[in-house]
């Protein structure tokens, strides 16, 4: 396996070359140091579905095993079954805690005891309304208990409290597009995963990663200098023993769903695979800071402006620059130019290029953050490809009528142009004709896989947004046998489910 010093001394100079515009990054410490981002970390597992199968069977078992602390952090928060199975977990978890208690009472001095969870709530979207009038404040807007009920979805405090749950919802926004985008979820800051999905209703296609290690101290940091960054806490990784929680090294597994009687929910688009999580593999943790300046250039003739040299865009450009052999790339919507652009100069150099999108999806979001939607970019896209294709044509054409090999120097010659497949997600229509509730109907997975030895998770996407006003959290790991697992899953999640908008082999 190549050195991850190719990949990352070269993004390390990038990051640190941005240009400063007299605005604060928030958070800002990636930025100054981003060579504190670079850890390991141990995968434990990565899994495809929607939303809330991925919930279910995953994210709440894995809250039920708190014993000292739950951060969940998420972008958009909407009444779904997602949220009712979140709030039936926490009343299960205050059930159970409660019960706790009452025999610890019961035993005396020598019981079981059972000391406080904390549990973090974070999210940046709720509805329009809460968007508009939201605080600018980097502090955000924390929840009374009072809403947390009628507004929020969640249980009472008193229900919580009984058995010993402090817990505090928090949201962050900043007008007028800043969403707080990443999705996260640590237990006892031991174990973490990153999800796709959001706490919200849409039976899209999601992936998630679970994963221990170094990384989850690192995860920390980002997670206090963005929602605690006023806490009187300490985010480095020995924080737990400074603030008094005590922690065991072996996390402890989740239990099945099923086992606890709570709601489980699955998707045909269910597949899941266990990695071990044995040895260590080099990891980077790339935040992208938000930006309230979305830079828009409408005037066709002016160029499209650089994005923010955060480090999350400069490892995506960092690896589409280094590719060799192959990019995948699968992501929501394409609408940043400066990615369809960066690809184009990767095919020139002959690498093959495979994107999965999906058609017609957050319409809306896309006119309003970007001026365009993923078919218009994608049809320009094709069309440069095409003119490629046409000049590679020709100049063989030119060498073939020369009529003398010697008369050719291959050296001077370009590389063979990459080629090119496209493809829109769509349900697999077997599950659709049926009327499978959980049959996704897009693909909200954002992955990038180079060479078959990075692989880029997380919440960003190539759309406009994502590059420029949304904070985002990507994590890239350095594994050729991660990127064969993930390759298998989400092909498994992929079959029948995909609609070939271009095939350069076909042309």
């Amino acid at each position: 396996m190549a050195s991850l010093s190719r990949f990352s001394e070269p993004w390390i100079g990038a990051v640190k070359s941005r240009r400063q515009d007299g605005n604060p990054e928030f958070p800002d410490y990636p930025l100054s140091d981003p060579q504190s981002l670079i850890s390991t970390s141990c995968p434990q597992s990565f899994q495809t579905g929607t939303g809330a199968s991925i919930y279910t069977q995953s994210l709440l078992p894995a809250i039920l095993t708190a014993k000292n602390e739950v951060i969940l952090v998420t972008c958009f928060w909407a009444p779904s079954s997602t949220l009712t199975a979140l709030k039936e977990t926490l009343e299960e978890l205050a059930s159970v805690r409660r019960k706790r208690i009452q025999n610890q009472h019961a035993a005396g001095p020598d019981g079981d005891i059972v000391t406080p969870l904390r549990i973090r709530i974070c999210f940046s979207s709720r509805s329009f309304l809460q968007k508009l009038f939201h605080t600018s404040s980097k502090d955000g807007f924390i929840y009374p208990p009072s809403t947390w009920t009628a507004q929020l979805g969640l249980p009472s405090q008193g229900i919580l409290e009984a058995g010993l749950i402090n817990l505090q919802v928090k949201s962050l926004f900043f007008l007028p597009f800043s969403v707080m985008h990443p999705k996260f979820l640590i237990v006892d800051r031991q174990r973490a995963w990153l999800p796709s999905c959001n706490v919200s209703w849409e039976p899209w296609l999601e992936g998630c990663v679970e994963m221990t290690g170094d990384v989850v101290s690192h995860l920390m940091t980002f997670y206090y200098s963005v929602w605690e960054a006023h806490s009187s806490e300490e985010p480095a990784a020995d924080a737990p023993r400074r603030v008094g929680m005590q922690f065991t090294s072996t996390p402890s597994r989740p239990p099945s769903p099923g086992s606890l009687g709570l709601t489980s929910i699955k998707s045909p688009a269910s597949h899941f695979a266990h990695l071990g999580g044995e040895n260590a593999v080099p990891t980077i943790l790339l935040p992208s800071s938000h930006h309230r300046n979305p830079m828009f250039r409408p005037l066709p003739w002016h160029r499209s402006p650089a994005p923010p040299r955060t480090p999350l865009n400069c490892a995506i450009l960092r690896l589409v620059e280094m590719a060799e052999s192959s990019i995948y790339m699968q992501t929501p919507n394409l609408t940043s130019v400066t990615v369809v652009d960066a690809v184009l100069v990767a095919l020139d150099r002959g690498v093959d290029v495979d994107i999965v999108t999906s058609k017609g999806m957050m319409l809306l979001e896309q006119i309003v953050t970007a001026g365009t939607t993923t078919s218009l970019c994608l049809k320009s896209f094709i069309k440069r490809y095409r003119k490629r294709q046409l000049a590679q044509v020709q100049r063989q054409g030119t060498q073939s009528s020369s009529g003398s090999d010697a008369a050719i120097d291959l050296e001077a010659q370009p590389p063979q142009l990459g080629s090119l497949t496209i493809s829109y997600f769509h349900p697999d229509p077997t599950q659709k004709s049926r009327g499978v509730k959980e049959e996704p109907v897009h693909s909200h997975l954002k992955l990038t896989i180079v060479d078959d030895q990075y692989t880029v998770l997380g919440s960003g996407n190539m759309d406009r947004a994502s590059w420029f006003t949304s904070q985002e959290l990507g994590i890239l790991f350095q594994s050729t046998s991660f990127v064969k697992t993930i390759r298998e899953v989400v092909g498994e999640a992929l079959k029948d489910r995909l609609d070939p908008v271009f095939d350069s082999a076909l042309c």
